[in-house]
């Protein structure tokens, strides 16, 4: 039985830097804020310098491998992260103009199904990142949010208010 050829060790380290690099360069265009010659220039040797200091810590997080759906899926992802934060951010600046307005500030637990510690600490720091709550600590498969007016102490239904947004894309991400 022939075994494959191995892989040429710096064959290896060109793949892990360029899977590292086109991320950081996809965050690096969606940050800039004008796409001349010299700024992708600039953007690219940064993604580039990054990928190859940081290809070994970014290989021991075990992120998934990155396919044109999985693109696609984070993509949608953050979408839906920039309209979440957008909204909650008009629903807090609306409580701050009305003060008489009754809040009912406390922490709910919300589940996860996201098997990744690497997923669910995304998770976590999306629903942070929404104005209004943020996540205390993850304890196995659950979150505790603390929540500026909470609707529900109901597990299921906080879960689907808060998290269920977020963990659906997260799922196809990290499937």
């Amino acid at each position: 039985m022939n075994n494959p050829p191995e892989t040429p060790r710096g064959v290896r380290w060109a793949r892990q830097v360029f899977r590292l690099f086109l991320p950081l360069f996809l965050i690096w265009l969606t940050l800039a804020s004008s796409l001349d010659r010299r700024e992708l220039i600039a953007g690219a040797a940064v993604s580039l310098v990054l990928a190859g200091l940081l290809r070994r810590w970014y290989r021991g997080l075990q992120f998934p491998p990155l396919t044109p759906a999985r693109i696609a899926y984070l993509v949608l992802y953050l979408g839906v992260l920039a309209r979440e934060i957008v909204k909650a951010n008009f629903d807090v600046a609306y409580r701050v103009l009305h003060p008489r307005l009754l809040i009912r500030p406390g922490i709910v637990v919300i589940k996860t199904g996201l098997e990744s510690d690497l997923a669910k600490m995304i998770l976590a720091n999306s629903i942070t990142l929404t104005p209004g709550t943020f996540t205390l600590d993850i304890v196995r498969d659950n979150l505790l949010i603390h929540w500026i007016n909470v609707r529900t102490d109901d597990v299921d239904e906080a879960t689907r208010i808060i998290g269920e947004k977020f963990e659906k894309y997260l799922r196809l991400i990290f499937l």
